[in-house]
């Protein structure tokens, strides 16, 4: 959650492009997710959160 509010992603639209998905919110609250997975998406607003969560790993 924290790297959504980083991108300046609302929750709201994050959980709905979630379940468009076919993944588990609540899961990826409790767990996270892989971001090999959300690449995979070739999504534009999931691409922006990767390259925050891969640059602030740098």
């Amino acid at each position: 959650m924290s790297d959504l509010r980083k991108a300046k992603m609302c929750a709201r639209g994050s959980r709905a492009f979630f379940l468009s998905q076919g993944w588990d919110w609540q899961d990826f609250l409790k767990n996270g997710i892989d971001l090999e997975i959300v690449k995979s998406t070739n999504d534009a607003m999931a691409l922006q959160i990767v390259e925050i969560v891969e640059n602030g790993r740098k």
